[in-house]
């Protein structure tokens, strides 16, 4: 069954949910239930009003600070970092976590987060959806509906996740097959709790803005859209690439180096992002992840003074 059969159905359609394009998605629910061809791809995403951002930091910005030899910081040290800032919002990469999470672990860090004044905006897992069925592919897709239920009870709308690339000797199209079948029974879960799953173009089969697409296209869920990661590109032009991905996102990562025409990293045209965004109508978070070798605790709130003047 698609995620169509499992959500209700005054969100039964992305245009619907975004767009209030209500008659379009009630057929598309109709006909998914009536057992017809499942529903169309989504589309671009339909925004109402002019363009706004809102402003975040992700906890991989801070990652040595979180784990490894030089960890100093908890993840609720982290979130008292971001209203420091100040910032909006704050985004909880799993990967700085404890070992062990409970719900009141979760609903604890929530209730910091709301003291404080922050919204999570999201959240941000590991994944690897092009293994071949089995036990491997098994736990792969049952991390990310765990990590859907601990969003749900954090009040993050959103968690980033990746669609892996094909193993040794795998087609590149079952690889495709078997990604886009894994994204759609993690979209289905996803919106029982009312959470996005947001694709990043991070290499493997999203290592191009064409393959990146052509999982956005094929995936069947209005609980879906694209993490864009503007740092993720390497292309003769990677602005080129973000612009073809930027009116399907639900959430952006701002990096603030690009690799562009075989010259290595560069400064990130910040301005040039911040227009790709408004021309594509965006509403919602910017997230600085930083991932320079400066220190992160000099170096985050620089480079967040020069990205809220960007996208101001």
């Amino acid at each position: 069954m698609n995620a169509s059969g499992n959500v209700n159905s005054s969100f039964s359609s992305r245009r619907a949910f975004l767009g209030r394009c209500a008659t379009g998605a009630t057929v598309g629910l109709m006909s998914s239930l009536a057992g017809a061809p499942r529903a169309s791809a989504i589309e671009p995403i339909q925004r109402q009003g002019k363009p706004a951002f809102r402003f975040s930091m992700a906890a991989y910005s801070y990652r040595d600070l979180l784990e490894g030899k030089k960890a100093s910081m908890t993840m609720e040290d982290f979130v008292k970092a971001c209203a420091m800032l100040p910032l909006e919002g704050t985004e909880l990469t799993s990967y700085y976590f404890p070992k062990e999470i409970t719900p009141d672990y979760l609903r604890g860090l929530k209730q910091l987060c709301f003291r404080l004044g922050l919204d999570v905006s999201g959240t941000a897992v590991g994944n690897e959806f092009c293994l071949p069925p089995g036990p491997k592919r098994d736990a792969e897709i049952a991390h990310v509906k765990r990590w859907i239920e601990y969003a749900e009870i954090l009040g993050a709308p959103v968690i980033r996740i990746f669609s892996g690339a094909p193993t040794s000797g795998q087609d590149p199209a079952e690889a495709h097959r078997l990604a886009v079948a894994a994204m759609e029974e993690c979209c289905a879960y996803a919106g029982q709790h009312g959470v996005y799953l947001a694709l990043e173009n991070h290499g493997g089969l999203t290592a191009t803005a064409d393959g990146m697409l052509g999982l956005v296209r094929d995936v069947k869920s209005p609980w879906f859209g694209v993490n864009l990661d503007t740092g993720n590109f390497s292309s003769d032009d990677p602005y080129a690439e973000l612009a073809k991905l930027a009116p399907y996102a639900v959430n952006v990562q701002v990096k603030v180096s690009i690799r562009s025409g075989g010259k290595g990293k560069q400064p990130a045209d910040l301005a040039r992002l911040a227009q790709i965004m408004r021309d594509a109508g965006y509403r919602g978070y910017i997230v600085l992840e930083y991932e320079e070798p400066e220190d992160p605790l000099v170096a985050c709130p620089r480079y967040l003074d020069e990205i809220r003047k960007a996208f101001g």
